[in-house]
């Protein structure tokens, strides 16, 4: 039985050994073959990169967007009363839905009616404005009702406000439209009935290259002057190019560029003139 064993065994190590030659064999031949086509050794080609997949990150928390309100303003500020601001700010989103938009956008924001408990207004039009800071963040909704341009001034936080919905998410070439007020109406006028219009989640959100006409003068401000650095106005429709040049001239600042003192605010907060 032993020598059974012992000869069963040999013939296992000789089977191995045999397919162990085969393969070398096999493998050189392979090789030689290559070499001689190519002339030469074959070229390392390195594996492909893996690819990492994030599945804890949402579709909606893909691009980078920070609301303007939770940035600190320049100068000293109390940190107890901004850590108190922002605790309450996102405790209040947590059961408001605040969206991204920008000035440029149009919104539906549905407000609580003070007057009559139960009730709400609804009001639709396109943000002319973003400004404040912590709480007191606010937003201008502006549209053209009758012939006659509305305004509202809302205040993010404000717990009147139910609902904010982005109809159109947009930019625009500039951060503020106030000059639509002196606009022609039809800039403004937004329907009322307006469906939302999907946007991507993920892609840049599209800029809006239009450029307005103005009404007659006089205006509510000078937007041709330099201080306002407007984009968005046709000033060749309402200006000569001799009125665009002399208002140039007037009113530049070549030496703000070498002014090592605008950007520096005081210890105590007050910002020199």
């Amino acid at each position: 039985m032993a020598a059974c064993t012992r000869r069963l065994k040999n013939l296992l190590i000789s089977k191995t050994f045999c397919r162990t030659l085969q393969f070398q064999d096999e493998r050189f031949l392979c090789t030689s073959v290559l070499r001689c086509a190519n002339n030469g050794p074959p070229k390392f080609v390195p594996p492909s990169k893996p690819v990492i997949i994030d599945k804890t990150q949402t579709t909606a928390s893909l691009r980078k967007f920070l609301s303007p309100e939770f940035i600190p303003p320049r100068g000293r500020i109390d940190p107890f009363k901004y850590f108190m601001e922002r605790k309450d700010m996102v405790r209040r989103r947590k059961s408001l839905n605040i969206p991204e938009f920008y000035a440029g956008s149009i919104l539906a924001v549905t407000m609580a009616d003070p007057n009559a408990s139960g009730k709400s207004n609804r009001f639709v039009g396109i943000c002319i404005q973003r400004g404040g800071r912590g709480l007191g963040a606010t937003f201008v909704l502006r549209n053209i009702l009758n012939g006659q341009g509305v305004e509202i001034c809302y205040e993010l936080y404000s717990p009147r406000i139910q609902s904010i919905e982005v109809l159109k998410l947009e930019k625009r070439l500039d951060s503020n439209l106030m000059y639509l007020r002196d606009a022609m109406p039809e800039y403004s006028t937004v329907d009322p009935e307006m469906k939302p219009v999907p946007f991507s989640p993920t892609g840049e959100v599209p800029v809006n290259q239009l450029k307005v006409k103005m009404l007659p003068k006089p205006w509510s401000k000078h937007w041709e002057r330099p201080q306002f650095d407007i984009q968005g106005i046709r000033f060749d429709l309402c200006m000569t190019p001799k009125q665009v040049e002399f208002v140039e001239k007037k009113y530049a600042k070549p030496w703000e560029e070498y002014d090592m003192l605008k950007e520096y605010t005081h210890p105590r907060g007050v910002r020199p003139r």
